[in-house]
């Protein structure tokens, strides 16, 4: 199990948290996906270590964009 936390901006709502969620819901491996809005702050629990670039491509898939890494 791995726990790797990202910062995503844009998200003002939970629509937001909702396509954020899913869209990272869709990669291989991950297990749940936690959004805390007021930081823009997204958990990601997988099973092994996500690449960033797949995690970045599914944010930006969503609408909004990660500003940050692990």
């Amino acid at each position: 199990m791995t726990i790797t936390a990202y910062t995503v901006s844009g998200m003002t709502c939970g629509h937001c948290v909702n396509a954020v969620s899913s869209e990272l819901g869709k990669l291989p491996g991950v297990r749940d996906v936690q959004v805390d809005l007021a930081t823009g702050t997204v958990t990601v629990d997988s099973e092994t270590l996500l690449d960033d670039s797949a995690v970045a491509a599914a944010v930006d898939e969503a609408g909004y964009q990660v500003v940050t890494t692990p």
